[in-house]
């Protein structure tokens, strides 16, 4: 099998680079601080090993996008993303001018090293900025002022043909008036693409400590909701309207790695604590990969890869992560898909119930999608349709 994905989904392919300078007090990622050089040139050896396993199992494929995210890949030497694509070349059919997208933050940002990545093949950059103002970048924990911030915008934005940033709203007592004014600021210096988050408190960060004890006010379900529905008008006006829940882009400039996901493609995930969805002799494979750093990287070194956990879907949970990812995307999801992956449909009076609330809408025949509506309530929608 050579095409990229079955349904024509894609298939992509995610590297995950787990260190980062410092740990951001609302994250829950899979990132690690070391205080030590990391040994750069071991770990190129050992993606090179992981992917070539991954290769063995998905057999020759052509590979629809690259994405190197974090942690803070841009700790990375540019000779270790060029190892890492060229590794990935040499064992899946890579295309010209696919979408090879890295992650970086402000603060690790060198034009040397931004160069170098673009010399290596790198034509996206995805950068962390969070916000636009010192206060609230100290508040969240970035070791990057707004002003290095916008440099970094400006410089990523020379270099590269394509350019993303990621901002977090819902923000301790931040009003609609104020994060507009942050936003309309975002586009003018944004490229193509923004991805706009709600600030999420996760359990086990300190953040979920400080917000527990009542010493962090996030703004309250109607205040979130009037944020998020300012969000999508200002985006849309100014002509990056949302393809996806938190994803607003030019048209034509959607992310092509998300889209893998969303769509619910296949990809394969090299490096610690990565995740991978493939087809294997039939079936949607899952694997998932030793998170600590220097685990992974010995488990590779000892047996050619970092896979601790591997699931086996069946058609039902097929069916139920389809519609967990597709109904986040505004073109929505295709029924006959859910029937092939399935074998059977979703039932018809549940679909014209979820319509006649106002939270999905049909897109011609066999196409529904949320309404801004039931995208708010997006977890009740897909429960109602799992059912």
């Amino acid at each position: 099998m050579n095409h990229s994905g079955k349904d024509g989904t894609g298939f992509g392919v995610y590297v995950h680079w787990p260190f980062c300078m410092a740990k951001c007090p609302y994250c829950d990622f899979n990132s690690h601080v070391r205080h030590h050089a990391v040994d750069q040139p071991r770990f190129a050896a050992a993606f090179a090993r992981e992917i070539a396993e991954m290769r063995e199992r998905t057999g020759h494929r052509t590979v629809s996008s690259i994405f190197l995210g974090g942690g803070t890949p841009s700790l990375m030497q540019p000779e270790t993303v060029a190892s890492v694509l060229n590794e990935i070349a040499a064992n899946w059919h890579v295309p010209d001018n696919i979408e090879i997208t890295l992650e970086a933050n402000p603060t690790s940002v060198e034009a040397e090293r931004f160069r170098g990545y673009h010399a290596a093949g790198v034509n996206r950059v995805s950068l962390g900025v969070q916000a636009l103002n010192d206060r609230d970048l100290r508040r969240l924990g970035r070791m990057h002022s707004a002003e290095e911030a916008l440099a970094a915008i400006k410089l990523a934005r020379d270099i590269f043909p394509r350019l993303s940033f990621d901002l977090i709203y819902a923000r301790p007592e931040q009003t609609v008036e104020a994060w507009r004014e942050e936003l309309v600021k975002a586009i003018s210096y944004a490229a193509d693409h923004l991805s706009l988050y709600q600030l999420t408190i996760e359990e086990g960060t300190p953040f979920y400590n400080l917000w527990k004890a009542g010493k962090l006010i996030t703004p309250d379900g109607d205040d979130a909701a009037a944020l998020y529905a300012d969000t999508q008008e200002t985006t849309a006006r100014h002509g990056l309207p949302a393809y996806e829940i938190s994803n607003h882009a030019a048209p034509g400039a959607e992310s092509q790695h998300n889209l893998v996901y969303w769509r619910y493609g296949e990809y394969v995930g090299v490096g610690p604590g990565a995740h991978g969805r493939f087809v294997e002799n039939g079936t949607r494979t899952v694997t998932i990969t030793e998170r600590h750093p220097e685990t992974w990287i010995e488990k590779v070194e000892t047996v050619g890869h970092g896979i601790v956990e591997e699931e086996f879907l069946t058609h039902e949970q097929e069916g139920d992560e389809f519609l967990l990812m597709g109904l986040r995307l505004v073109e929505g999801i295709d029924l006959a898909r859910y029937e092939r992956l399935t074998g059977h449909s979703v039932r018809e009076s549940r679909v014209i119930s979820l319509a006649e609330q106002g939270l999905v809408e049909y897109i011609g025949n066999s196409r529904i999608r949320t309404t801004p509506e039931g995208a708010i309530v997006l977890n009740a929608v897909i429960a109602e349709l799992a059912a």
